[in-house]
């Protein structure tokens, strides 16, 4: 009966276990990336009161007989599925969906690094890319690959390659940058009048932008030709003055009216302002007339499209989910890549030792971290504009909390009938 007793007070304890570790689960229900524990129980080793003995020839074997000692805890672990994704619409809100972590440092205490699910970023006073909640700084790459000659090797898109040889590093935002975009490429679209005698010339004016983002006003001015059986060839030249150094060219049409084709016998040339490149247009495709009509009407051509902008500052950022690539975007629409966020991936993310703050660090069973970057390595891609949610199941929770219940009440009753037990053996000697 006092066993039964102490058996009785072990399963008292095992369940108020069960019950701190289930009420933690709920309490975080909606904790940004938290994953759910459980408790795992074993039962205790039993005593002996009979070793079993094998058969022989003329009896059969006989089983040991055994007493449990009751239940212990045989562990706590964690459920790393993926939790629900919840929209937030900023751009720095990320998710990871895969097995990967965000890697953190924290600069007080050493760079000390942590992972952690919870991707809800920020960008401190300095710039550096950071968690909400901890201000522990992001780590990522944010140096690009170089050849010999110490050029940017570019990728497809024409965007540098990120060079993630190198080791991680926090990520630097570029605060208060600006960048402009000088024209490479000029459409003038309308109509030059066929009416107009020979000799006679229209001026338009088209304005580019040098590679600071300073604005060019550049003349220029059509001289009708002769007209022939198979068309008529316009003339065309840059009006020299100013920051206009040259160009000159021809435009032909057909009896039509329409474009035949046209040269350029002068590149155009517009010295930049102080401290940016000329600007130079010397094919026909970066100065491209192709839109120009000669009809019986009167001239009009314009400037229909310039590929230049003027110089703006930095509005916004974006992350590439699919390899987590880390864009300034500037208010012209230009945009620059300048980092990369690294992810961790673990042999046995359960191994790992629960910090608090939402983050997790190494234990001797959870495995070295892996460092790679999102869609490499089995290690997820991002959802950007999304945090991930508890994976807690609350039905299953509760569901949990009822069985750790009636396992209270029923070791609370065995304590209670072995109680009135003793009771009756005390009453014996009365």
């Amino acid at each position: 009966m006092l066993r039964s007793m102490l058996t009785a007070i072990g399963a008292l304890t095992l369940e108020q276990s069960a019950m701190d570790v289930i009420s933690n689960n709920i309490a975080n229900v909606n904790t940004q990336g938290f994953k759910a524990s459980r408790s795992n129980f074993q039962d205790q080793f039993s005593q002996i009161l009979a070793f079993g003995a094998a058969p022989t020839t003329t009896r059969g074997g006989v089983d040991p007989t055994l007493i449990g000692l009751g239940v212990r805890l045989g562990s706590i672990s964690r459920e790393f599925s993926q939790g629900s994704l919840e929209s937030t619409g900023r751009n720095l809100d990320l998710s990871v969906q895969g097995d990967g972590f965000f890697i953190y440092q924290d600069p007080n205490s050493g760079n000390n690094q942590f992972f952690s699910r919870d991707g809800s970023l920020e960008m401190d006073s300095q710039g550096t890319l950071v968690n909400i909640a901890t201000g522990y700084q992001v780590l990522g790459w944010t140096t690009f690959k170089k050849d010999g000659s110490g050029n940017l090797i570019l990728d497809d898109s024409g965007n540098p390659q990120i060079d993630t040889s190198q080791n991680i590093a926090k990520i630097q935002l570029p605060l208060n940058s600006s960048k402009a975009r000088a024209t490479s490429k000029v459409i003038l679209s309308g109509n030059l009048d066929s009416t107009i005698n020979q000799n006679d010339t229209y001026d338009m004016v088209m304005s580019v932008y040098d590679s600071l983002g300073y604005l060019h006003n550049v003349t220029i001015r059509f001289t009708k030709g002769a007209s022939t059986g198979s068309g008529t060839t316009w003339n065309w030249e840059a009006v020299v003055g100013g920051k206009v150094t040259g160009g000159s060219g021809t435009v032909t049409f057909d009896t039509n009216g329409l474009y035949s084709g046209a040269t350029i016998t002068t590149p155009i040339t517009v010295t930049g302002s102080e401290g940016a490149s000329n600007i130079t247009f010397n094919t026909t495709n970066a100065f491209d007339l192709s839109k120009i009509t000669q009809m019986a009407q009167s001239s009009n051509v314009s400037m229909a499209f310039q590929n230049g902008l003027a110089a703006a500052a930095v509005q916004n950022f974006l992350v590439d989910a699919n390899n987590g690539d880390i864009y300034a975007v500037y208010g012209n629409g230009l945009q620059d890549k300048f980092g990369r966020i690294a992810l961790a991936s673990f042999t046995n993310p359960e191994g790992l030792t629960q910090l608090g703050k939402n983050m997790y660090s190494l234990s001797l069973n959870s495995g070295s971290a892996v460092v790679g970057w999102p869609g490499s390595g089995g290690k997820g891609t991002l959802a950007v504009g999304y945090i991930e949610g508890s994976n807690v199941d609350m039905g299953h929770e509760f569901t949990q909390m009822i069985l750790a219940q009636r396992g209270f009440q029923a070791a609370s009753r065995m304590i209670t009938t072995s109680d009135e037990m003793l009771q009756e053996l005390v009453n014996i000697k009365r």
